[in-house]
């Protein structure tokens, strides 16, 4: 086994390097913000309905994240990365000075989340398609897996330190930690250097288009994207607003919440290693379950479990996801064209995104109605029940598995160490 398949030794590249330390850095923040936001506005004396409307308008910016995956393929892909950071910054330090007011206006606080949604929205297809860029085919699966590890450790960090930090000295000073964390990324990301894309067309909606047609003309991928459309729609509901209200009603607090939300990055950091080994001989059927694993941590919230048994439960889907993630990262990667790869992220990506803001809309009435246990057990049956149908549906598919490119990424080196 060569030395270069191993993820640790992707971190003696210094050309890829710096992404890894980023990702580290830059989801710690994220698992801060989580919690800071949440806890920051229930502290203002508002309730479900307020806190799904904030959540909301900082999830309604992913209808942008099109536009993200063009600029990931128009401009130098850690450029892309950089801005968004940085506009990430600026949002969360400004949430952190709103937080230390006794109450601020809720349309100030729709504001700010808003601005880092967009950030959001211009990142994430550009961090999915920066590997291509920085890696040979053969070092994807190695460098897709390390992503996910870096930035699962980084969100165990970042759930657990922000829940202690909430509740000794505020959301405020989260809030503001995840702002400054985004900013040292920023900084970080100037180490790395990519490739100019070639020449683009002169009308960005031509090269949305284009990226349409290449994710279009795959069924399987939009088939598999719709599914996932789900399953995040019933995560959704159960991390942004079900979740946070269950422990916030006599079930732990934001520390109980803060170490649910880390054990999910707990199991990512030995699930990811898996995806990067286990070569499947029904890659796409395997890809397609794994995320269901969502479902148990949301059933036993259902059915009123104390917070520890719901945390330890949380390890298996942390672990399973990660796995999905460099299946159908690296499988994108070897089949979709460097040119167009960023843009077809960014479609596989939108539905999902693009439902966030309706699905917490929603969620806050209705947990404030029916209670949490009754909506998050919903959303448990939504996640099954979709993925049942995608397998059924894949299986009506002529030739599924001769449709990606699934013997190359067999023939890739084992990436552990």
């Amino acid at each position: 086994m060569s030395r270069t398949s191993s993820p640790f030794a992707l971190f003696r590249d210094w050309t890829v390097s710096p992404l890894f330390v980023s990702r580290v850095i830059s989801s710690t923040s994220v698992g801060m913000g989580h919690i800071a936001l949440a806890w920051g506005v229930m502290g203002m004396g508002y309730g479900a309905r307020e806190l799904s409307l904030v959540v909301a308008c900082n999830a309604f910016p992913a209808l942008l994240i099109l536009g993200g995956g063009v600029l990931g393929d128009r401009f130098r892909r850690h450029h892309v990365l950089i801005g968004a950071e940085l506009l990430a910054c600026t949002a969360w330090l400004a949430l952190g000075a709103t937080f230390f007011m006794e109450k601020a206006p809720l349309a100030l606080l729709c504001s700010l989340a808003g601005v880092g949604g967009v950030a959001t929205a211009v990142f994430l297809p550009t961090v999915r398609g920066i590997i291509a860029d920085l890696l040979a085919s053969t070092k994807r699966p190695a460098g897709n897996a390390l992503i996910n590890q870096t930035e699962s450790a980084g969100h165990l960090i970042g759930f657990v330190t922000s829940g202690a930090v909430v509740t000794l000295v505020g959301p405020a000073w989260a809030a503001g930690a995840r702002g400054a964390l985004c900013g040292i990324s920023a900084m970080i990301l100037t180490r790395l250097a990519t490739h100019h894309p070639g020449r683009a067309t002169a009308n960005p909606l031509r090269d949305l288009w284009r990226g349409w047609r290449a994710f279009k003309s795959r069924p399987w991928v939009w088939l598999i994207t719709l599914h996932y459309t789900a399953i995040t729609t019933a995560m959704v509901c159960y991390m942004k607003i079900a979740g946070p209200l269950y422990t916030a009603d006599g079930h732990g607090g934001a520390w109980a919440w803060g170490i649910i939300g880390a054990a999910q990055p707990l199991g990512a950091l030995a699930g990811a290693a898996v995806g990067a080994r286990w070569r499947p001989a029904r890659l796409l059927y395997i890809t397609v379950l794994l995320p269901a694993s969502v479902s148990l941590p949301m059933f036993l919230m259902g059915g009123g479990a104390h917070w520890q048994a719901i945390a330890v439960a949380a390890v298996v889907p942390g672990a399973l996801q990660a796995t999905y993630y460099v299946f159908w990262t690296t499988a994108l990667q070897a089949n979709i064209p460097s040119a167009v790869l960023v843009r077809v992220n960014s479609w596989n990506m939108v539905t999902s995104y693009v439902l966030m803001p309706v699905t917490v809309l929603f969620s806050g009435p209705l947990v404030a109605n029916f209670g949490p246990q009754a909506i998050v057990s919903a959303a448990a049956l939504t996640a099954l029940g979709a993925t049942a149908l995608t397998l059924l549906a894949l299986r009506l598919l002529p030739d599924v598995e001769a449709a990606t490119d699934v013997s190359s990424l067999r023939k890739t080196s084992s990436v552990l160490a």
